[in-house]
């Protein structure tokens, strides 16, 4: 049997489906979030959702990338995780300051990263990037675990400024790449 390959400009591909999956189940995941807080049912939810965000990426780079699919993957993984930490900045159980920076940069970034795009360039996702994104969903797990969240709430806190300082590294690397490519053109 052969496998499915998909071109560039393909819309309805696998790994599409489950990126299109995982942004119709957030708001389910977010009312969650704010009903029931550290529940294991929400982090069952999250777990999903989170670790989806790997199958897809897995099967696009399987059956060939999109650029349907490179908009819309980083875009369900923003609303994703930020907005799992807003609700968790609601239910005080993350403090404000930490995910402000961290929406900052990736609003920042979406809005640097888009401009670039009409001008022609393109910033592939960085190692760093994909690292923070991990360390941002394991924060947000740590925070839903109820475990942690009523024992060691700090292991969420931690997880949570690490997430922040490879996001703003990240984000440091990302508007160098875009000003030597700049530079170069």
């Amino acid at each position: 049997m052969t496998e499915a390959s998909y071109g560039p400009s393909a819309l309805l591909t696998p790994a599409n489906a489950i990126t299109l999956a995982r942004l119709a189940l957030t708001p389910v995941l977010l009312s969650s979030i704010v009903e029931t807080g550290d529940a294991w049912s929400t982090l069952a939810l999250w777990i999903l959702l989170a670790g989806s965000d790997g199958v897809d990426g897995w099967l696009a780079r399987k059956q060939g990338t999109t650029r349907s699919g490179a908009f819309l993957d980083p875009l369900a993984d923003k609303f994703l995780v930020l907005g799992a930490m807003v609700c968790l900045v609601a239910a005080d159980s993350f403090w404000w300051v930490p995910v402000a920076v961290i929406a900052f940069r990736e609003i920042s970034l979406t809005a640097y990263r888009s401009y670039l795009g009409r001008r022609g360039i393109s910033l592939p996702a960085r190692w760093s990037a994909k690292v923070k994104t991990v360390v941002q969903e394991v924060a947000v797990g740590f925070a839903l675990l109820p475990l942690s969240a009523h024992h060691a709430p700090w292991i969420a806190e931690l997880a949570l400024w690490l997430a922040m300082v490879l996001t703003v590294w990240s984000g440091i690397q990302y508007l160098a790449d875009g000003r030597r490519t700049t530079v170069a053109l």
